[in-house]
């Protein structure tokens, strides 16, 4: 990463003139899930790329303190970052792009916003005087989006607002905005995410959803500085000019955000139209300084769109309706599989629709099996009959949290006998608790109080699968997201039946890793992989799953001509 210690220009282009971290807001318009994450996610690569330092943060509106003990219907999946915070999925997007971790200053919700204020007020920090939204609330919300410019670790903060322009939630966001582009204009910059919409009856494109989402903006006293308009066709000059008039913006910094076939693309179309260079020339800096090295990301999209082969992975999970309940785990898998310059095939398999009658014909055309975390008892017996079929059939399988401990039942009930093996999660007075609470949890009664969140070292077994696909590393660290483990009261039955413990933390003694020697391939961890893998970093473990796969549909393709011949 460029030196920013170091000028490349002038001292009033760089930050090394003292000056503070540049903040860049990313708000949306007309409608949800036009993919703000993704654009912010892509301009930071694009300013990360030119030698800048970047970080991003998300605001959510909801007034949850964080999204832990929301439905994965709701948000999708519950992002955790190293230092144990409970975050959004957008946070995902930002370290896959970025190869930079985040923390719980990276997400901030108005349950966080408001219970600090309330605490500020119990604690009598605001003198006796009457707190309001304003000051107090948009104080504490730029308090928070300056945190991490306040390090000064980072040349830009990108800060995307949750929702859309508009929403009643979202309102103190958008007036904390406003403070900080009247404060501060020259390190204040606003993009603003909206939808281009094309009539195919008209057969032409609608720039007047726009116009009024900006006009809104607007009457909230912030004027967007860049549009980012998504599109399914390409936007004429026309358009593009009549969305400048209209909306108060020069006709460069109308950024054309057209559908593309993988968020992978997005960078690199985003860096077509410039939008990192406008951003750099509105915030007072020459983006001819600089330029953006993107080599590793285009050589990863080459051998992520143009594979070799392919496997058939299942992915056993009961949010499988709404695919990004395990976006992680779906990132995670392409990013071993373009490293490995093979395609996943990923079979979305519901395991409340697994029985004893159809598992077999279900699963028996998979290349591996993964069994996804989750936490209920709900789908339990689909994710059970799940594990058995792999270790049964030598399938490859892969195990994560809920998923190693589905495994740990599994084996106890197929393979030590005990017919009533359970997690007491499942199952509170089961007479085998495989999988419990550690005793000194058991009292604590705070929702999310029993959990074990963030990183955790896992000291890996000499020869074990595991250590051998972590490039023989004796200790690694990783995030958790649980509340039970296994119970080690067992772990001598289990090893003397063929399960090994082949990851343990070095500080309780707690179990991380299970592996069966015996198996092709038979790998499963209470920890969470998925959230370390990055595009340029896929995870060693994802990487060694899929190469078992390969391994797995290559004999089997043997098999077949042989049986053929």
């Amino acid at each position: 990463m460029r030196d920013m210690s170091t000028p490349t220009s002038s001292s009033t282009d760089t930050l090394a003139s003292g000056r503070n971290s540049r903040y860049i807001f990313v708000t949306g318009g007309v409608s949800s899930s036009l993919g703000k994450g993704i654009v912010s996610a892509s301009l930071a690569k694009l300013l990360q790329a030119r030698g800048y330092s970047v970080t991003i943060q998300k605001l959510d509106p909801y007034i949850n303190v964080d999204p832990g003990t929301l439905n994965p219907y709701e948000h999708g999946e519950c992002y955790v970052t190293v230092d144990g915070a409970e975050t959004d999925l957008d946070l995902g997007h930002y370290e896959r792009f970025l190869n930079v971790q985040t923390t719980q200053a990276n997400n901030i919700t108005t349950g966080r916003i408001y219970q600090s204020v309330i605490d500020k007020e119990r604690r009598g920090e605001y003198l006796g005087k009457t707190v309001q939204i304003i000051p107090h609330i948009t104080d504490e919300i730029k308090r928070c989006v300056q945190i991490l410019g306040s390090k000064k670790d980072y040349d830009f903060v990108i800060t995307e607002i949750g929702g859309t322009v508009g929403d009643i939630e979202s309102l103190p966001y958008i007036e904390a905005v406003r403070q900080m582009k009247w404060e501060s204009p020259e390190d204040t910059l606003v993009v603003h995410l909206t939808l281009v919409p094309y009539l195919s009856a008209a057969g032409e494109l609608k720039t007047k959803p726009t116009q009024h989402s900006v006009k809104q903006l607007l009457e909230f006293g912030v004027q967007a500085d860049i549009l980012v308009c998504r599109t399914e066709h390409p936007l004429p000059a026309n358009v593009r000019t009549k969305l400048a008039r209209f909306c108060n913006v020069g006709t460069d910094a109308v950024i054309e955000s057209i559908d593309a076939d993988s968020i992978y693309d997005v960078p690199l179309l985003m860096q077509e139209e410039k939008f990192d260079e406008v951003v750099l020339r509105k915030l007072g800096m020459d983006a001819a300084d600089t330029s953006a090295n993107l080599h590793e990301w285009r050589d990863f999209l080459s051998r992520y769109k143009n594979p070799k082969r392919s496997v058939k992975v299942g992915l056993v999970g009961k949010y499988v309706e709404l695919k990004d309940s395990y976006k992680s785990i779906a990132e995670a898998l392409d990013h071993a599989g373009a490293k490995l310059e093979t395609s996943i095939d990923l079979d979305w398999i519901h395991s409340e629709q697994l029985t004893s009658d159809n598992v077999s014909a279900r699963l028996s055309g998979l290349d591996a099996i993964l069994v996804a975390p989750g936490f209920g008892s709900r789908g339990i017996d689909g994710k059970l009959l799940a594990v058995e079929h792999a270790r049964t059939t030598g399938t490859p399988f892969f195990g994560i949290c809920l998923g190693m401990q589905c495994a740990v039942v599994e084996f106890a009930r197929n393979a030590l006998h005990l017919d009533e093996a359970h997690s007491a999660e499942i199952k509170e007075y089961t007479p085998h608790p495989v999988i419990d609470m550690m005793a000194e949890q058991k009292s604590i009664t705070n929702m999310g109080g029993t959990m074990r969140l963030g990183e955790y070292p896992c000291a890996l077994q000499a020869g074990s699968k595991a250590h051998a696909a972590y490039g023989a590393a004796d200790l690694v660290d990783e995030r958790h997201r649980h509340r039970y483990e296994f119970n080690s009261t067992y772990r001598n039955q289990f090893e003397e039946a063929g399960m090994i413990a082949t990851g343990i933390n070095p500080d309780n003694d707690l179990v991380e890793i299970v592996e069966i020697p015996s198996h092709p391939y038979f790998v499963a961890s209470q920890f969470h992989p998925e959230y370390a893998s990055t595009v340029l970093n896929p995870h060693p473990l994802f990487v060694s799953f899929v190469e078992a796969a390969m391994v797995r549909s290559a004999s089997q393709d043997v098999a077949a001509n042989s049986a053929q011949g």
